[in-house]
């Protein structure tokens, strides 16, 4: 998705706060020889923002999962999907960003002339088509949803980053990434609305901390996104989610008998499922709650990037806990256990 939540959508994540305009194409191009090769790794790595890309692949196995259906060949086919259309919408917001960033961020790739414009939208545009082409192979409902999906990435970089429409249009892109993993596996989304609806949610709140990243400001936004966080904390974990439809189905087909009205038993599985969705509900509320607190008690530039950061790195918990409260247990596991990997490269690579 893009710089989503600095977003973003970010994710992607990651941020932003700044037009565009043109200083970089008469800049020099990188190093040549064996020992440039590491600085054009690297000056990639940060205009893709590479370790936020661990924050995707829960998108789609959260939608799988709130579909009701385990993951297939065709979710891998969506998660490769948004992996593009993410990365796209990085080096796109890195373009349009590109004059404001001379002043405000000059080390970014683009401004530092490590990376040129053109070079730039040119990958925006190749990864585009890849996530599209990724989606058809999916099936059309998959393509039905990731073209809308490129749409929003694309109509925010450009033009809504900047209006009152930006953080929504951010949140929309990242719930349509979770319904694409839905799409893609099952063919149906409304299942996966509700689960959608709370990932783009967290992406609202935090894009809309994100766009006083590079300035600092009002103390308004963390402590938003603070509450936004304990509210979906308490949805997330209030209940879980109904059954697999399979499951429902079945269940209504059972013939009535004289043992129908006595309470049922607690289903086998459904404690532990609980216990999980509850631990990693908590784990998404400790990752952002110190560093808005820390950005609403002192909103300068330093530290609401650290509270963007921390948004981000809070989506893979949240998408766990969707995954586990939707009884995807193995898969939630799998999700959670990209956060510290995800952690570990941002050491080396900012994300926002």
């Amino acid at each position: 998705m893009r710089r989503h939540e600095r977003p973003r959508g970010g994710s992607g994540g990651t941020g932003d706060t700044s037009p565009a305009g043109d200083v970089g194409d008469t800049a020099p191009g990188p190093p040549r020889g064996c020992a440039g090769r590491p600085a054009r790794r690297r000056a990639w790595a940060e205009l893709l923002r590479l370790p936020a890309l661990f924050s995707v692949p829960g998108d789609a196995l959260a939608g799988t999962a709130a579909a009701g259906a385990p993951p297939n060949a065709r979710t891998l086919l969506a998660i490769g999907s948004s992996l593009c259309l993410y990365e796209a919408g990085m080096a796109l917001n890195d373009w349009a960003d590109r004059e404001v960033d001379a002043v405000e961020r000059p080390h970014r790739p683009l401004p530092s002339g490590r990376i040129r414009p053109a070079a730039a939208l040119t990958a925006a545009c190749v990864l585009t088509g890849a996530g599209l082409a990724l989606a058809a192979r999916a099936g059309r409902p998959a393509l039905a949803v990731a073209a809308p999906l490129a749409a929003t990435v694309w109509a925010y970089d450009l033009t809504l980053k900047h209006t009152a429409a930006g953080p929504v249009a951010m949140g929309a892109a990242r719930g349509l990434d979770l319904l694409l993993g839905a799409a893609a596996t099952t063919g149906r989304t409304r299942r996966a609305l509700p689960s959608a609806a709370l990932l783009g949610t967290h992406t609202l709140a935090v894009t809309t901390v994100s766009r006083q990243e590079a300035r600092g400001g009002s103390p308004v936004a963390p402590l938003a996104a603070l509450a936004t966080t304990a509210l979906l904390t308490r949805l997330v974990t209030h209940r879980l989610a109904s059954l697999p439809e399979g499951r429902r189905e079945a269940a209504a087909h059972l013939p009535p008998g004289p043992r129908s009205t006595r309470p049922r038993p607690p289903e086998p599985g459904r404690q532990p499922t609980a216990h999980l969705t509850t631990a990693l509900a908590a784990a998404y509320a400790a990752t952002t709650a110190r560093p808005y607190v820390h950005a609403a008690l002192n909103p300068s530039p330093p530290l609401t990037q650290r509270a963007v950061g921390a948004g981000i790195r809070a989506t893979i918990p949240l998408q766990a806990t969707l995954t586990a409260r939707s009884r995807g247990t193995a898969t939630a596991l799998l999700i959670a256990a990209l956060a510290p990997l995800g952690a570990r490269f941002a050491k080396k690579v900012s994300v926002t």
